[in-house]
């Protein structure tokens, strides 16, 4: 982790050669831009072309696909990187969020709000489900990056509203304000920072979700992946729960 450079790479995004017209207008969304420009400040090896699809990065560390949302879409290109390249996929989570409306005609901006939703490592998870089958390929490696987040929301659009938004309002863009952690996952042994300290050899969902914090029906969703990547083993059952070991 370089604070320093995720700084520059920031500076870099949010400067006037990238902007067109002011928030939301990017070529692509600001996380995304500030990302690539992160682990690859050099603009030749952005964007290139590996088997019938385009990479965000291409380098001396193989190919970087940054992901901010739905793995599901990732599976073919997957299919294709791995077979050829180690391919590191990154995905930033917000830690901290403030969230600010705008009025898109004007630029007018609202006041600046703490969203009281903190995000963890562990939000990756509905994602990773979807790409489970390829976790523990020797070519694939996790880069979850936590950030600091302005988030930027605007009216939605007439054709309706949204679910989940306050006022209806929608994202219209994240800004970076800080890079909080990143959590690297290369090799099986790395799955272990998602293994709560305190676990007893044999644990229930129930157990797991209380120490991580995550809940016992998230906790669930968690096993499961931890167990398809070969860091967790389902090894019987207590009344009505699964029973759970950590075999590393």
């Amino acid at each position: 982790m370089d604070k320093e450079k995720f700084y520059n790479a920031v500076q870099t995004v949010t400067s006037g050669e990238h902007v067109r017209a002011g928030i939301g207008t990017y070529g692509e969304k600001t996380v995304h831009a500030v990302l690539k420009n992160y682990f690859e400040p050099y603009s030749d090896g952005h964007e290139q072309k590996i088997g019938g699809y385009v990479a965000d990065i291409v380098g001396e560390n193989g190919i970087i696909e940054i992901q901010t949302a739905g793995f599901d879409k990732l599976r073919k290109k997957l299919e294709a990187f791995l077979s050829v390249s180690r391919v590191t996929v990154v995905h930033p989570i917000p830690r901290k969020k403030w969230i600010i409306t705008i009025d898109p005609e004007t630029g007018e901006q609202g006041r600046k709000r703490k969203s009281p939703v903190t995000g963890t490592p562990y939000d990756i998870f509905p994602e990773l489900y979807k790409i489970k089958q390829y976790l523990s390929h020797e070519n694939f490696r996790l880069c979850i990056v936590m950030l600091d987040v302005l988030e930027y929301r605007r009216p939605p659009e007439e054709s309706g509203l949204r679910r989940g938004r306050r006022r209806g309002y929608v994202r219209y863009d994240r800004i970076p304000t800080e890079l909080a952690e990143e959590v690297n996952i290369g090799c099986k042994a790395d799955w272990l920072y998602f293994i709560p300290k305190g676990l007893p050899e044999e644990y229930t969902s129930k157990d797991f979700g209380s120490l991580s914090g995550v809940g016992q029906k998230y906790a669930s969703f968690v096993l499961h992946v931890l167990t398809e990547v070969g860091v967790v083993e389902r090894i019987g059952k207590k009344g009505n729960s699964y029973l759970y070991a950590t075999l590393i």
